[in-house]
């Protein structure tokens, strides 16, 4: 019997996977891949059109799992917003660190999708800036925030965050330096959307 054309996708994947972590994805081939599934690359073929859509696929599965992750904190009902905001960026710059640290080869793919597939990125960033914003009107509607646009300061706080989304991209600090630098980063910027009266009952307290 045939094997269903979504398992032969995912084992497609999982093949390239490896490849990708071992030997980096320029060095890697479609030959190769096809390979390791015991097909042809005109088989292969059938399937991605190319090295770079499955490199897109493999990306696109991390990410829908990573921002399930995240759904899961931001909806949690217990935690006020400033917790919740400060461990969306921890939980982002530890997973996305250690990712780097474990698979070198996964900032190489992480580049190239970046330059070659804007769409991708679009929709990455978007739905973390919705994560976020989703935060921020929590916080507001609690009396943590003061924010009049969720969406905008959603946008202006995740830009100010990119270093810490990608750390190895910008910067060969360690992770304990950039945990350092994350607190105080996140302190500015939650001190900034409080409303004076909660800020100085927090200083008091």
């Amino acid at each position: 019997m045939a094997e269903d054309k979504d398992v032969t996708a995912e084992r497609i994947l999982e093949a390239a996977r490896k490849r990708f972590a071992h030997y980096g994805y320029a060095k890697t081939t479609m030959a190769e891949i096809a390979s390791d599934c015991v097909m042809s690359p005109g088989n292969l073929y059938r399937f991605f059109p190319g090295k770079l859509d499955i490199a897109e696929a493999i990306a696109r599965e991390d990410e829908m799992i990573h921002l399930a992750d995240l759904d899961r904190l931001v909806s949690a009902p217990t935690g006020n917003a400033r917790e919740k905001l400060t461990e969306y960026f921890f939980s982002e710059l530890r997973s996305t660190y250690r990712k780097f640290e474990e698979e070198p080869q996964a900032l190489e793919i992480a580049r190239i999708i970046s330059v070659k597939r804007p769409d991708f990125s679009d929709f990455r960033i978007d739905s973390e800036r919705a994560m976020i914003a989703r935060i921020l009107a929590e916080g507001t509607k609690n009396g943590e925030f003061n924010v009049s646009d969720a969406k905008y300061s959603a946008e202006m706080v995740h830009s100010a965050m990119l270093k810490f989304r990608f750390p190895q991209r910008w910067t060969h600090a360690t992770l304990p330096t950039l945990e350092r630098e994350l607190t105080g980063v996140l302190k500015l910027i939650m001190d900034g959307l409080t409303p004076r009266a909660h800020a100085s009952a927090s200083a008091a307290a």
